[in-house]
């Protein structure tokens, strides 16, 4: 083993500045938040802090509404044949009690919640859903699925161990399966801004923004060939987060997969976005680092909560982010040269700008 092999180091620090506050209420919150972007692109934080302005700008702010969580992991086994595969699955369905213990044994805080399938052939793909606590609970997930499939190989005959992941999960890959039966935290943010707000800070209307979304997100999004995902730069906003709370970067590959909705509703604008596939955790790999701890303190993310409420907190402010963030560049775009303009702006020295 070399030195690179036995010691891990820090990468270059990305530059992060704190953006707001947000005004966020529902269920989860129902505060002013500011948010930490840790990203090179630095015109996101004039963006994003542009959407945050007319949160507070607009009666309810952005309603943040959680309407799922769940960690998954699919497991893969080989059977004698499909029949086999299909009487595993039968008899699964007769012993969720003692699949529901194992998974209790595995960690206090992980729960199964359901059991998909997919045969092929004499293939059989198990999709395991886990509650996880505060854990975004890949680890927690991939745990209690390794005991579950042992589990299984050992009390059901006619199987065989292939692979304790079979892709339907599915992990940091685009799909259609998580935002159909859900991966992570979903998500639904909203805002309703007044006609005056939307002219005047925003410069634009509602009727543009909501013909932009039509065509740019989703016409230009499906003769792009896109996959259950109709937004303008989701991933922009879920990097510059999950950089600066230590999270699984990767994730941001199925949480982009998102949905932007924008109505012209007699002159004031209806926005929201929905993000199926939101993965966040507050604790777990990666939140030991001392910037994590400090950004996630103030976020209000290290509170005595029940378990799971401080990763919710979490997953509703990178929501609401994501509209901030979402909602003024769609903005930007309906006016000629103002998206251009703010990357010189921001972006290019001095020199640079002069040519």
């Amino acid at each position: 083993m070399n030195s690179v092999e036995r010691e891990a180091t820090t990468a270059a620090l990305v530059p992060m500045r704190w953006v707001g506050p947000m005004k966020i209420t529902g269920e989860v919150v129902d505060d002013l938040v500011e948010v930490p972007l840790a990203t090179y692109e630095s015109p996101l934080w004039p963006s994003v802090a542009r959407g945050a302005k007319i949160s507070r700008m607009c009666e309810r702010g952005i309603l943040a509404t959680l309407v799922d969580e769940r960690m998954t992991r699919s497991v893969l086994l080989e059977a004698d044949d499909a029949g086999v595969a299909v009487a595993t699955v039968r008899r699964l369905r007769d012993s969720r009690a003692d699949l529901a213990r194992i998974v209790a044994e595995c960690s206090r805080y992980a729960e199964l919640l359901d059991i998909h399938h997919q045969i092929a052939g004499n293939l059989l793909f198990l999709r395991f859903e886990f509650s996880t606590g505060d854990a975004a609970g890949h680890n927690m997930a991939t745990l209690a699925a390794d005991a579950l499939l042992a589990h299984v190989v050992q009390t059901f005959p006619g199987l065989r161990y292939e692979s304790v992941s079979g892709n339907f999960c599915t992990d940091k890959k685009t799909s259609a399966v998580n935002g159909i039966l859900g991966r992570g935290k979903n998500v639904v943010t909203e805002l309703l801004i007044p006609r005056e707000v939307v002219v005047r800070n925003l410069r634009t209307t509602a009727r543009r923004v909501a013909d932009l979304n039509v065509r740019k997100n989703l016409i230009g999004t499906n003769l792009a060939g896109g996959l259950r995902t109709a937004n303008a730069h989701y991933a922009n906003m879920l990097l510059a987060i999950y950089l600066a709370t230590g999270q699984d970067a990767a994730n941001i590959v199925e949480g982009s997969q998102g949905l932007t909705h924008a109505e012209d509703r007699d002159g004031d604008l209806y926005f929201s976005c929905t993000l199926p596939n939101l993965i966040v955790g507050t604790v777990g790999n990666g939140k030991s680092l001392d910037f994590v701890e400090a950004n996630l303190v103030r976020l209000g993310c290290r509170a005595d909560r029940r378990p799971g409420d401080n990763a919710r907190r979490l997953a509703a402010v990178t929501a609401a982010a994501v509209l901030c963030g979402e909602l003024s560049l769609l903005a930007a775009q309906t006016n000629p040269g103002e998206l251009m303009q703010t990357h010189l702006q921001f972006e290019r020295s001095p020199s640079q700008r002069e040519n």
